[in-house]
């Protein structure tokens, strides 16, 4: 079984790992296709594509120009501990220990613009670019089309393995969309987390990113191997609506925040 998470804007590359293992990024030669079209852009430029203010476009304007092909310990981190943001203050991966960060590795894909597909021990270096970027490169006006089917062909070798392969989709729309279904050779089960506000059940955003961070959490702890235990998330007040699932489709429900 697979998890896909989103990436996260906000980056923590200020805090030192709690653990020294890591692996290389599996995309490198994209990524630095990517890099290079980037780095022939202007920080106003950037700032338009990605709608960022002065300030942030001449941020990444400088993070791009930095990217090297080499990841090491001193320009990169491993992901799983520099995303920031809702869905990894759900998962906090800072307190998980060594044998629980090397299940994740297993066990989770965090889908990235720049990077393709990330596990939470690869390197990253800093960077801005989501998928939904309108980046026009050799390969087509967008990133989807610069990614093809790159992410299901992966996908599909690391779930090959599995006797009945399975991937629980707790990405947003915008990154599951780089998944070419078509090419896609695994079950999906979406997981779906509501809360119940002007007398019905809604999703929220921020609780619903926080909720997707706390299932990984759970599958780690849990070391879950089958979609029929997913059920027993119970993280933060959220229970099993089964009434209101399908069997690809698991929502999880809870009355106010915890």
């Amino acid at each position: 079984m697979l998890f896909l998470l989103s990436p996260a804007k906000s980056l923590d590359f200020e805090t030192q790992p709690h653990v020294a293992s890591h692996t290389q990024p599996l995309f490198v030669r994209q990524s630095s296709q990517l890099i290079k079209v980037l780095r022939e852009k202007s920080p106003q430029q950037i700032a338009e594509l990605m709608s960022l203010s002065d300030t942030l476009s001449g941020l990444n304007v400088a993070r791009y120009q930095a990217w090297s092909t080499r990841f090491t310990a001193k320009n990169a981190k491993q992901a799983a501990l520099a995303f920031d943001g809702d869905v990894y203050g759900g998962l906090d991966a800072r307190s998980l220990k060594p044998a629980q960060l090397d299940w994740a590795q297993a066990h989770l894909c965090i889908l990235s613009g720049l990077y393709g597909v990330l596990r939470p021990l690869d390197l990253m270096q800093p960077y801005r670019l989501e998928m939904g970027t309108r980046l026009a490169t050799d390969k087509g006006s967008n990133l989807y089309q610069f990614w093809g089917s790159m992410i299901s062909v992966y996908l599909n070798e690391r779930a090959a393995a599995d006797t009945s392969p399975v991937i629980v989709n707790l990405a947003s729309e915008e990154y599951f969309k780089a998944v070419d279904l078509k090419a896609l050779k695994p079950r999906v089960v979406s997981c779906v987390f509501e809360e119940f506000k002007s007398g019905k059940y809604k999703i929220i955003s921020f609780n619903a990113k926080r909720a997707r961070g706390l299932m990984v959490r759970y599958a780690v702890e849990k070391k879950i191997a089958t979609v029929k235990k997913l059920e027993g998330f119970d993280a933060e007040g959220y229970q099993f609506e089964a009434a209101a699932s399908q069997p690809d489709r698991l929502v999880f429900r809870r009355k106010q925040a915890a």
